[in-house]
Order: structure tokens, then sequence, then C-alpha cells
């Protein structure tokens, strides 16, 4: 594939590294208005961001000097999209694609132009950061005194839910450029709240939630800055838009509403399964008010198969009655049903079974572990106890992404940029054949040093590097670490070689707090754990990618990812003990679940687990889309 270093006439331009688009995302790709694009599972919604930014960049669409800024919900998404640019444009247009997430971007701001903020709303430069939980406003909030007898009462303090205190009191609305008086006793709560952050002498707590009203508030108060912010890109690409916060959106809002940037929005209003999160209600519907976008569905299914495809529909339904069928592109591989439900006397029946099919599956499909995944509602490591030991009986290795590595879970950890470039810069050293760890690694050093494409003695020197820092690392760790320190040691150099200075200008979530830490210390650790199951580099790599594992991993967790086989462990009321507290966001969580699947899906149910009288309405939805339920052992 010519990856095109000069414009292109945008009448000749064609898609880059695909065959074709459909003619409603051929016609995003061009437009020249705000769209707001709703797209099912399966319609390829970051290919076609990516396409969009192909196009914009090759042709002059966004005119240099100005950049494309892409703002996704999640980090792997985000690099993700970032991935696929790099492979369809040249290195020279891609740089000037800029994706990243809500929260990256926020920080970006805050970092930059923090200090220009009206004092009452001042963080310390050095402010650190934290995730604060349900339980930790609970908490907050119970070890609040009574108010001013002005506000209320005590009682109202401890009436207030933490998640209603969190989304309606705390960031329900942007921050006063001074702030307001308190007038009740919730209001007085949150002004504590952010009193208590803010002013603290020897450190600042600051959440993204916060971080985010924050630089919103500091380019609403200064003009010059957000001019000059709107003016940096041409273009803004919004991700998995269903899922935007209210303080996300309002950021976004601030900046671009006026401006001459053209907005695209892609996402899937069913498969909106953060409102835990305060996703908002109707983001698509705000956006198209506020910005004037135009609605545009895509209508394909590039995933599934044809039988996979009438079923999401069947789900789609029950979630948007308006719901447009969208057509397979994919054919059918697997012979009988393509889904059902099993039922079990007990979860080690199951964990049999499962294993057995599985393994039957993977000799009669040449298939590998990972185009398998089984889902759970929640409590992974329960599941894995059972699952582990019967899969391991035929050689497949169950590898739970839910499971924490030091202070940071496995699955986050892998979609760390640090994780991933210690890893590409280990296997570039110890592999015989390195050629395209090489030109990543590369790549990566230029990018963070800010080479020109046309500097011909700079990448010379990258080159000779590269080849130094190799052929330490091989005399050094001939073999795989054996214990921590050792792979503490690793970890380390690999970060020094590529500069931490430049590393820390390049990712801005590393700078505050002990964030980096947590991601080194978690790397370390697993790669020594990696290492221990391996006599070689290559198999302790692939261990630590988990190239040759069956992932098990929460229905959050899978979002973005797809299979061959999606197998939902636990289809019952024990698992979704919530369900009737929020059944659209349960419902969508299920979708997401299903939607996974390329050729087929199974739920699996133990009556052990809980009876499934709180989710009769899943059943019934499966049932009208005429999945069987099957006795299995």
């Amino acid at each position: 594939m010519s990856l095109h270093r000069r414009r292109i006439r945008a009448e000749e331009w064609s898609p880059v590294g695909i065959e074709s688009l459909e003619d409603n995302a051929f016609d995003v790709v061009r437009s020249v208005d705000n769209r707001s694009v709703i797209a099912g599972p399966g319609a390829g919604k970051t290919e076609l961001l990516a396409q969009r930014a192909a196009y914009l960049l090759q042709t002059g669409g966004s005119p240099r000097p100005q950049r494309i800024l892409a703002i996704s919900f999640k980090r792997d998404a985000a690099a993700n999209l970032a991935s696929r640019v790099r492979k369809r444009c040249h290195p020279r247009h891609a740089a000037r694609l800029d994706s990243m997430t809500f929260d990256a971007f926020a920080k970006s701001i805050v970092d930059r132009f923090g200090q220009a903020l009206p004092e009452a709303w001042r963080p310390r430069p050095d402010y650190q950061i934290f995730s604060p939980t349900e339980g930790q406003y609970r908490d907050y909030l119970g070890s609040l005194g009574a108010p001013p007898a002005q506000f209320g009462a005590r009682a109202q303090i401890m009436a207030i839910k933490a998640k209603d205190f969190e989304r309606k009191h705390l960031f329900g609305v942007p921050l006063p450029e001074v702030p307001y008086p308190p007038e009740n006793a919730a209001q007085w709560a949150a002004d504590r709240y952010w009193r208590t952050s803010l002013e603290n002498t020897r450190d600042n707590f600051l959440s993204f939630p916060m971080i985010g009203r924050l630089a919103e508030l500091v380019l609403r108060v200064n003009q010059v800055a957000r001019q000059a912010l709107a003016l940096t890109y041409s273009h803004l690409f919004l991700d998995e838009f269903q899922d935007t916060t209210q303080i996300q959106y309002d950021l976004v809002r601030t900046i671009f509403l006026g401006s001459a940037a053209i907005v695209t929005a892609v996402g899937d209003n069913k498969q909106q399964i953060m409102r835990w999160a305060m996703a908002m209600d109707d983001p698509f519907g705000v956006l198209e008010r506020d910005f004037g976008a135009k609605r545009t569905p895509l209508l394909n299914n590039y995933r599934s198969s044809p039988e996979l495809v009438r079923i999401q529909h069947v789900l789609a339904q029950a979630l948007d009655a308006q719901a447009v069928a969208p057509v397979s592109k994919t054919q059918a591989t697997v012979s009988g049903g393509s889904c059902a439900v099993w039922d079990f006397s007990t979860p080690a029946v199951e964990a049999k079974t499962l294993a057995a099919f599985i393994a039957s599956q993977m000799k009669e499909f040449s298939l590998g572990p990972r185009d398998f995944v089984l889902l759970v509602r929640q409590r992974a490591v329960d599941y894995a106890k059972v699952l582990a030991p019967a899969l391991a009986n035929y050689g497949v290795l169950l590898r739970n992404e839910a499971a924490s590595v030091g202070e940071v879970t496995l699955q986050e950890l892998l979609a760390e940029d640090l994780s991933e470039m210690v890893i590409g810069f280990a296997r570039l050293a110890t592999s015989t054949r390195a050629g395209r760890y090489w030109s990543e690694c590369q790549d990566t050093l230029a990018n963070l040093r800010g080479f020109s494409v046309d500097d011909d003695a700079s990448w010379v020197r990258l080159s000779r590097e590269l080849d130094t820092f190799c052929a330490d690392f091989r005399q050094n760790y001939p073999k795989p670490v054996t214990d921590l320190p050792a792979a503490s040691t690793l970890v380390a150099g690999v970060l020094n070689f590529i500069g931490l200075k430049s590393l820390l200008a390049a990712f801005p979530v590393y700078r505050q707090g002990d964030w980096m830490t947590k991601v080194t210390n978690a790397i370390a650790l697993h790669i020594q754990a990696s290492c221990a199951m391996a006599s070689d580099w290559a198999t302790a790599l692939d261990v630590y990618e988990g190239v040759n594992a069956l992932p098990l991993m929460t229905i959050h967790k899978s979002k973005g990812l797809e299979y061959h086989t999606v197998i939902f462990v636990g289809l019952d009321d024990g698992a979704w003990w919530s369900f009737s507290q929020d059944q659209i966001e349960a419902t969508a969580g299920f979708f997401v679940a299903f939607t996974r699947a390329k050729q087929r899906v199974l739920f699996t149910y133990c009556p052990t687990r809980g009876m499934r009288q709180k989710i009769a309405t899943l059943y019934e939805l499966l049932k009208l889309a005429g999945v069987s339920v099957i006795p299995a052992g």
C-alpha cells in the first residue's frame, strides 16, 4: 500500500487500506459540515474516522499548519485510531492528528493554562490525581458535621445519595468565575469538597471530572487561550460519543461552538453503558441542536454473520424502537445454531463442557484462544477459579483481564503507552527478525524527539542509537529475567533510553501524581510473572501480551473488541442483581456483549448462581429472536 506524501486532488481520493466504504460513510468522509453519525455494532466507526482523517490530510481538507483533534472515551480507542491513521497516511500527514482521551485533553489544558484560573479555582501546579469511588463520596458526606443553620440540617446532608452528589451537585453545571454562596445543604457540601481539594496547603487532589470542569472554566475566562486552541484545529472527531458526559460536552462546546472547526461525532445510542459514569442522556440530540450537526446513519455490519445481525436487531429495537435493520456484510462459517442459552446443573459441569467445546471449535475451525472471549457481568475472579482448571486440561490458558497487577488492572496496563513502548523495545532487542519492531520503535523515538521526516542526519543517528540499545539489552538480559529487581531495572533502562523528559512532554497523564510509578511498577510485576512462564524472550513477551491466552473480562471492558465466539457466562439474577435499577443501561450492556461476536454467541445459566426472574425481560428478548434454551449438562 502506497502512502501518499504529496497532496491528492479530492476527486481522485479513494479509501486507503480497505476495498470500499458504504455510501453514507463515504459521504461523511468527504463532508464539509458538522455530522452526527449513528452507527451500530460492526459498522466501522473507528475506520470511518481513520478514513476521514486520511482524506482531510491527504487532500488538504485540513490545511497546514492546522491539525485534527480526535477525542475518545478510552485510551485504547484513542491509540487504535492513531494507529490506523499512521498505517493509512504518510508520517508527515499522520503527525498532524492528535488522538487522545477526554481526560488527557482536559488535563493538558489545565496543565498549560491552569495558573490563569481565577484564584478561587486555581490548583497547585503539582496537583495530585485521584479517582474517588461511590463509597468515598458516601464517606465524605458522612464525615461532614451539621452545615450552618441557614443552609439546613445534617439530616439533609445524610439524605444525599452519593451518585446524585457527584452528578448534580459537584459537577452538574459549569463552574462560575466567582464561587456562588451556597443556598442549601447540598451546595454547601459541594463547596466544602472543592475548597478542601483546592486549598490544602500541602497537596491538591483533583479527580478527572474536577479537571474537566476547571479546563472549561479557564478557557471560558481566557478568550485568547480559547481562540488559540480553536484555531489550532480545523476538524474535531468525537468517538464513542454516546458515552460523553456533560462535563466533557461543555468543554467541547466552550472551545468549538462558533468556531470554524468542523465536528464529526460517531457512536451508537444503543451501546450507552456509561450512565453510571455520568454519561449524558441524549448527547447526539444536544450536539445536533447546538452545532446544527446533520444526523447520518451507517447501515452495514462488517463484523457479524447474517443470523447474529438478525438477532441483534431484535435487541436493538428494545433500546431504540426506530433502529434501522443493518445489513450483514459477513458470511456465516459455523454450522448449527449461531446463538443459544445453555443450561447447566452446576458451575463445574459448565466449566468442563465449555472447555471441551472451545477445544473442539479451535480444532474444527483452526482458531486460536484469542478468537474466543468469556464475558461475565462482574467478579471475574470467581468465575476464573472454576473455568481456568477445566480449560487447562485441554492446554488452554485462561487470562483474567480484570485481574490487578499491582494497582493497575491487566487490561488497563496493556493499553498504557508506557507498557506498549517497553514491550515494543524489548521485542526489537530480542527478535531475530525485527523489521516491524524496528520501524515502530524508530517512529516512536522520532515522534518523541520531534524529528522531521526530511532530517536524514538525525534518522541515521537514531538508527545507531537503536543498534547500541539492542546490543546492550541482549548483553544484559540474554534470557528472561528471574526476579522483580531485575524486571524493574529492565523497565527503567528502556524508559531512560526512550527519554523520560520526552515521555512526560508527550503524555501529560504521567506528569502529576503517582500514576507513572503505578504503571511502571505494574509493568515490572507483569514482566516478572510472564518470564516465570517462559524459557525465551519471544515466549515471555507473548505471555505478557496474552497472545496465546483465552481472555476473560467484564462486559464494560469488552466494548470495542470483537471475537469469533462470545460466551457469556452467568445469565442469571445473581450476576445481574442491579438489573431493575437501570434496565436501559443493563440492556445496553447485554447488547454490547452480544455484538462482540462475529459467528457465535452462547449464554450459560446455572441455578446455583441465581434464578432468572429479575432478568426475565432479557430471556423474553432472546425468545422473541428465536434463541433456544438448551439443557447442556
